[in-house]
């Protein structure tokens, strides 16, 4: 029996985690109805919310294939410290990080201009820092964070999860990359009007991420791309243990119209890792292993032309 009303909550935490990626809708459904999840349909509305704003975003995005413009952000500032560890804070090694790969691009790729959404410690908004990438056309966005489990872990496991991880735009398939989106995403309760800002976004909602990861659908395939080159040179090149690329819906991504990744470069919540964080020479060699992914990217995807 065919399904026509709309899916319940349960239903559609379940037929998401069936179509993480929605770039299929371009290749073409032979029955707008008929798409699959388990024991039914998702439903027509679903369907034209996503050919909508597919079309839409679509031709948002910059379709050159150079890299020109890259603009960092280092995560959180000022008044919002992010993750903390025994004795430092997510906020002040991002930016060193940030900062350090700014000047390697700088001197290593001399036709790519850098910009920053901050180059000190202060608050910016989530959606003003996509905006400062949108406005400025940028073709790359590097996002720099530090991971951290919550207080609450038992130390033991505190101390056996360390390592980094590149996230791009997409739903989340594990319970872990869920809890990071949520935690990255609550920043949004220290902004002014966030309500109306973030159009009713719920952090803490499953279903408010079907929205963030439609708009981020057309540049996945190239995020993806530069997201597993990064992994591989953290690995290869720094020494760091890889913990793999992952999805997972971030807001300072979704508005972003360009290829986009969310860096998180170890966990403060590891002792060791957190020591290592704060080396500067550690610091180095994770902004060169940014680099080094970033530069092969360009060249890749410049070879196209």
């Amino acid at each position: 029996m065919k399904r026509t009303g709309l899916l319940t909550r349960s239903e559609l935490r379940v037929s998401l985690s069936f179509s993480e990626k929605f770039t299929i809708l371009r290749k073409g459904i032979s029955n707008p109805l008929h798409i699959a999840r388990p024991g039914g349909y998702i439903g027509h509305w679903l369907f034209v919310l996503a050919i909508t704003l597919l079309s839409f975003t679509s031709t948002a995005q910059k379709t050159e294939n150079r890299v020109s413009t890259v603009v960092i952000d280092a995560g959180h500032g000022g008044k919002d410290p992010g993750t903390r560890g025994s004795y430092s804070k997510e906020k002040d090694i991002a930016l060193s990080v940030a900062l350090k790969l700014g000047g390697k691009i700088e001197a290593g790729l001399k036709d790519v201009k850098v910009l920053y959404t901050r180059k000190t410690d202060v608050f910016i908004d989530l959606d003003k820092r996509a905006k400062f990438a949108n406005d400025n056309r940028a073709d790359v966005f590097v996002v720099v964070h530090v991971n951290s489990l919550p207080e609450s872990v038992p130390d033991e496991r505190k101390q056996s999860i360390y390592g980094t991880e590149t996230y791009v735009m997409g739903l989340h398939v594990s319970d872990a990359a869920f809890e990071v989106a949520k935690r990255e995403n609550s920043v949004i309760f220290m902004e002014e009007n966030y309500q109306d800002k973030y159009e009713g976004f719920d952090p803490n909602s499953p279903e408010s991420y079907i929205m963030l990861n439609l708009n981020q659908s057309a540049n996945q395939e190239s995020s993806l791309t530069l997201a597993s080159k990064i992994e591989s040179e953290f690995k290869k090149g720094a020494g760091r243990r890889s913990k793999g690329v992952k999805q997972a819906g971030f807001q300072v991504l979704w508005q972003t119209t360009m290829p986009s990744v969310y860096c998180e470069i170890g966990y403060l919540s590891n002792t060791k890792e957190e020591k290592e964080l704060n080396d500067p020479k550690v610091q180095d060699a994770i902004a060169s292993a940014i680099f080094r992914a970033l530069k092969g990217y360009k060249a890749q995807i410049e070879m196209i032309n």
